[in-house]
C-alpha cells in the first residue's frame, strides 16, 4: 500500500510511477484505490494495463470487500493499493469499518509504504514515520519514501534520523514542478482526456527508475490475507440483462466493481455517447446515466436532440436512472458556471447550477423510497459534487439520505413513473451487520 499521512503528499504520482514501472519490467501487476475515487483508478488503469478497483471499508459490505480484494490481486500478480486522503483518515465507526485506508491494510495484512512530503522540515520527518509505525500495532509500516527533497543533505538528514527508528528508505524523489498533473474542480482531469498520456506515464517510470528502490518495494510484499470469499460477494445485481450505459467526457464516472458485478451476473453493457447525439439502444432494457461533467458540456447536451427525444421514447416504456451528472441531465434545467441555462431532458422536474457553487461531500447511506432499480433498498454510496439544486421540483424524492454518523439529510432526488436519479453514487448494498 503506497500511502501518506494527508492528501496532497504525492501518492498518486509515486503509485503512477511505480506501477508504470514495474509493468515496464514484465511485472504483472494490479491496482486497487481505498475509498471513493472514480478518477485515480482509471490513471492506475492507464498505468497498469489492466483494470483498477475500489476498496472501501465502509460502504461495501465485508464479504464484497473480501471478494473484490481476491480477485484484484489475481493469483500471481503483485497488487498495490493506493490510499485516500492520510493513512488513518476514516470516519466514526465500528473498527474496521471506518473507510480509512488502514483497515484495508489490517484486514489483508497489507504492508504500507509511507510516502513523506519533507519540503521544510529534515530529522522531524522520523518523528512523524515513528507515530505512524506505533499508531496502530494491526498496521504494519514497511518502509518510507522521501518526497519532495531538497539536496543531497536534504535527504540524508531525514533519511539517517528516520533509519535509526528503524524503518528502511526505500526511495528519495526530488523536486519536480515539471510532472503536475492537471486538475479541476472534482479533482485531476480524467485518464481519458489526459494530454499525452503515455509519455507522461513513462516519465513517471523513468522518475520511479530513478529515485525508487524497486526491488526492495517488490520484496516487502507477501501473499494477500483474505477470507474465502463468497462466489458473488453480494454484489449489486443489474437492472436489467441489456444495460445502455452512457459514456463520453459528460457521463464516465463508474465503479468498475459495479460494472464486473453486472457482467459477473450475466448482463450486457450497452455504451453509447449523448454528447455524440446518440439515443440509448432500443434493444436495451435499462439505461444508466453515471456522473461526470454535464455542467462542462451544457448547449452540447440541450442541443442534442436525437438523444433527448431517444431517452424520453425509452422511458416510457423501461427504466432509466441517473447519478450525479446523469441526475443533473436528466432535470428540466441545468445552468452553467457562466449563469447560462440550458434545457435538460425534462424527464425529471429539477434545475441545477453550477453557478452558485458548493461543494457537498461525504459516504451516504439510502433507503429508496419506491421500487429497486438500484438493486437494493438499502444502499450506501457518497455524494461529491459542487453543483446545486435551484429548483427540486414536483417529483417524488427517490431516497432518504443519512450520514456516516447516521445523521438525517432529509429526501434526496426525485422519481417519476420510471425514471429516478439523485446526486447519490451507489457503491454497495447496505450491510446489516
Amino acid at each position: 500500500m503506497i500511502a501518506a499521512a494527508r492528501s496532497g503528499a504525492g501518492k498518486t504520482t509515486v503509485t503512477l510511477g511505480l506501477v508504470a514501472a514495474l509493468r515496464r519490467r514484465g511485472i504483472d501487476v494490479r491496482t486497487a484505490k481505498s475509498g471513493p475515487d472514480y478518477i485515480d483508478p482509471a490513471f492506475h488503469a492507464a498505468a497498469s494495463g489492466q483494470p483498477g478497483t475500489n476498496l472501501d471499508s465502509w460502504a461495501m459490505p465485508p464479504p464484497l470487500l473480501d471478494r473484490l480484494a481476491s480477485d484484484a490481486a489475481g493469483p500471481d500478480g503483485l497488487l498495490i493499493v493506493e490510499s485516500a486522503m492520510g493513512l488513518f483518515d476514516g470516519v466514526t465507526a465500528p473498527k474496521g469499518r471506518s473507510g480509512a485506508a488502514s483497515d484495508l491494510a489490517a484486514r489483508f495484512r497489507i504492508p504500507v509504504v509511507l510516502v513523506l512530503d519533507i519540503s521544510g522540515q529534515a530529522q522531524t520527518a522520523a518523528a512523524i514515520a515513528r507515530g505512524f509505525a506505533v499508531h496502530d500495532p494491526s498496521v504494519a509500516i514497511a518502509g518510507v519514501i522521501l518526497n519532495r527533497v531538497a539536496s543531497e543533505r536534504h535527504r540524508r538528514m531525514a533519511a539517517d534520523a528516520i533509519a535509526a527508528i528503524g524503518l528502511p528508505i526505500l526511495g528519495a524523489i526530488p523536486r519536480e514542478t515539471t510532472l503536475t498533473m492537471p486538475e479541476r474542480h472534482l479533482g485531476l482531469v480524467q485518464a481519458s482526456e489526459h494530454p499525452a498520456l503515455s509519455a507522461f506515464l513513462d516519465r513517471l517510470a523513468d522518475l520511479a527508475e530513478r529515485h525508487l528502490d524497486l526491488p526492495a518495494i517488490v520484496a516487502l510484499a507477501g501473499d494477500l490475507v483474505v477470507a474465502k470469499p463468497d462466489a458473488d460477494g453480494r454484489r449489486l445485481p443489474p437492472p436489467g440483462q441489456r444495460i445502455a450505459l452512457a459514456q463520453d467526457a459528460a457521463f464516465s464516472f463508474t465503479y468498475p466493481h459495479i460494472l464486473a458485478g453486472w457482467r459477473a451476473a450475466g448482463a450486457e453493457i450497452l455504451f453509447f455517447s449523448p454528447l455524440a447525439d446518440k439515443p440509448p439502444p432500443d434493444d436495451a432494457d435499462a439505461v444508466w446515466l453515471p456522473g461526470g461533467y454535464p455542467e462542462l458540456h451544457g448547449a452540447t447536451l440541450a442541443a442534442a436532440a436525437i438523444f433527448r427525444a431517444g431517452l424520453a421514447q425509452f422511458a416510457e416504456t423501461r427504466p432509466v436512472h441517473g447519478e450525479c451528472g446523469g441526475y443533473m441531465a436528466l432535470g428540466a434545467g441545468l445552468i452553467d458556471a457562466e449563469g447560462v441555462r440550458h434545457e435538460m431532458a425534462g424527464l425529471l422536474g429539477h434545475t441545477t447550477s453550477f453557478a452558485r457553487r458548493k461543494l457537498h461531500l461525504g459516504y451516504r447511506a439510502a433507503t429508496l423510497n419506491s421500487g429497486a432499480l438500484l438493486g437494493a433498498t438499502r444502499l450506501r454510496g457518497h455524494e461529491f459534487h459542487y453543483a446545486t439544486l435551484t429548483d427540486p421540483g414536483p417529483d417524488d424524492p427517490l431516497a432518504r439520505l443519512r450520514d456516516a454518523a447516521g445523521d438525517e439529510l432529509g429526501p434526496a432526488g426525485g422519481r417519476r413513473g420510471r425514471v429516478s436519479g439523485s446526486f447519490f453514487h451507489v457503491i454497495a448494498a447496505e450491510d446489516a451487520t
